[in-house]
């Protein structure tokens, strides 16, 4: 469960996911294979705590991530909120809260993105804007900070389907895997990214939630780097563990200064859209996806 100020990474990792936190802050290529893992609409509620301290400035780091995936039928659609709270060496605390939004087709053809971020109430400039993707590549239409296109590498994926392909591959017993995924985060198009795969868990597995401990899960770490600048240190590294219906938790974030550690405090499950079956309320649980159109608002 996206990336990346602080923002853009925990979308990555969650997601991807938890792929939509990073970019926000600062192998072969792998298609999702029609055998892909289920993913289920849900709601899921973190709790970040310090994990690990580097040479950096920061000291202390707390904070909450919301990530909610709902059905609408033909899309995906993603929102994540991300509150963190950090403390330098001199007491100086810092506050970032970033939101983001995408509504991603099922069948990987284009992905409507918005991020938005905040520093200690200052606005970051939006990233937003569309991305299609075709057999021979694709390409996004930046409609902000500014308006600009960049093309997508051949088999690019998008955060969703980019989720699948992993759990997918960890479950057929592969080790490693890397591809391209753009979620919007950043605004030079796709990242590179390097997966690896740390194996298996049976069910049941030990958490507080039913809907949770009767799935096999499995571990991973995703390295994740500018395609743009071909650099090979990672800006941004995530380690998770997946259940197979693409629900997060054991969340570890690295921002390079210092790691973050995200506990699942709440879960639960949501229905598909009604519209799908027919009718044309809104999801259960009060939680509110970006409506069908060209931009999330």
């Amino acid at each position: 469960m996206a990336r990346v100020g602080r923002a853009g990474a925990l979308a990555h990792g969650c997601m991807v996911i938890i792929a939509g936190v990073i970019a926000l802050w600062r192998g072969h290529a792998v298609a999702a294979p029609a055998s892909a893992p289920v993913m289920v609409p849900h709601r899921a509620v973190y709790d970040l705590s310090l994990s690990a301290v580097g040479d950096g400035d920061v000291v202390t780091a707390e904070g909450q991530l919301t990530f909610v995936l709902s059905d609408m039928c033909s899309a995906w659609s993603t929102q994540q909120q991300l509150h963190l709270r950090t403390t330098g060496r001199s007491g100086a605390e810092a506050i970032s809260d970033s939101d983001y939004a995408v509504l991603e087709e099922k069948d990987g053809s284009s992905l409507v993105f918005r991020a938005d971020q905040t520093e200690n109430g200052t606005p970051a400039p939006r990233i937003a804007g569309e991305a299609r993707m075709g057999t021979k590549g694709g390409s996004v239409h930046y409609t902000a900070p500014a308006t600009h296109d960049v093309a997508l590498p051949v088999g690019t994926l998008f955060p969703v389907a980019y989720t699948r392909a992993v759990i997918a591959a960890a479950l057929a017993g592969r080790g490693q895997i890397s591809s391209d995924l753009f979620d919007g985060t950043v605004e030079t198009g796709a990242l590179g990214t390097y997966v690896l795969l740390l194996g298996q868990q049976a069910a049941p597995v030990a958490v507080p939630f039913p809907a949770l401990a009767a799935l096999p899960a499995v571990r991973v770490h995703v390295a994740y780097y500018n395609s743009a600048t071909h650099d090979m240190t990672p800006m941004f590294q995530t380690g998770m563990r997946y259940f197979i219906n693409g629900v997060a938790d054991n969340v570890e974030l690295d921002f390079g200064q210092f790691r973050v550690a995200g506990t699942l405090r709440e879960f639960r499950l949501l229905p598909a859209h009604d519209r799908c079956m027919g009718g044309a309320s809104p999801p259960a649980g009060g939680v509110v996806s970006p409506p069908r159109q060209r931009q999330p608002a």
